[in-house]
């Protein structure tokens, strides 16, 4: 019984690296064939796609099921991630302007860069794992991902940790890149919103429960 649970659980694991290192090369290769920028934001969305349907058990093939999501969601992803990078690139220049002053102020200003820079890469976290599970107007999943990323700070703390550790560990070592580093980020990130969602709308649905006088409360905030 042991050797059996021991060999499915090994299975499992050897599975889903390898899951993983075949995300990590269709992300890499559909962002490339976008030119880059257009690229990434359709290759992040079918990517947590294909994470959410294998969080929930669901059989999808990787390389149709990756092709159809990119195609599918090229120009609304790009609308989701063109302004996301845009104010990326404006927190780098700027911190890098500040940073090197010398005066109180500018580095009052790089400090300020830089605290935006990580509320920023928290709420990012969230963006396309909310994509890839509800259905709102383009313009509700950005303000959407910032208030989840303000009011569930302890799982925005956690996928902020994720995505230095995998910063770093690409840094150290640039031959995981190619492979897992992406692939591991995104899976991670995907596997833990989908669960911080689920928590949050069983939270919501607890929550609405009728009062003595006959209305419903509402209490927290819904990303449905």
């Amino acid at each position: 019984m042991l050797s059996g649970t021991f060999s499915a659980r090994a299975y499992s694991f050897f599975d889903t690296l390898a899951w993983i290192a075949g995300l990590n090369l269709l992300w890499i290769v559909f962002t490339l064939m976008g030119g880059g920028i257009l690229g990434a934001g359709p290759a992040t969305a079918a990517a947590q796609i294909l994470v959410r349907k294998r969080a929930r058990g669901e059989a999808a093939p990787l390389v149709r099921g990756f092709a159809a999501g990119y195609t599918r969601n090229f120009g609304r992803a790009n609308i989701l991630a063109l302004p996301v990078m845009a104010v990326s690139v404006a927190l780098a220049l700027n911190w890098n302007y500040f940073s090197a002053g010398r005066g109180l102020f500018a580095q009052l200003m790089a400090a300020g860069i830089f605290v935006a820079a990580i509320f920023l890469a928290g709420a990012a976290c969230y963006v396309f794992p909310l994509y890839a599970r509800y259905e709102l107007p383009l313009r509700q999943y950005l303000l959407t991902s910032s208030r989840f990323a303000v009011r569930h700070l302890a799982g925005t703390v956690i996928l902020l940790f994720v995505t230095a550790a995998a910063a770093y560990a690409s840094a150290a070592l640039p031959g995981l890149i190619p492979f897992f580093s992406i692939g591991a980020w995104l899976f991670l990130t995907g596997w833990l919103c989908d669960r911080f969602f689920t928590a949050n709308d069983e939270s919501v649905a607890e929550a609405l429960a009728v009062e003595p006088d006959g209305r419903a409360a509402l209490q927290g905030a819904s990303t449905a």
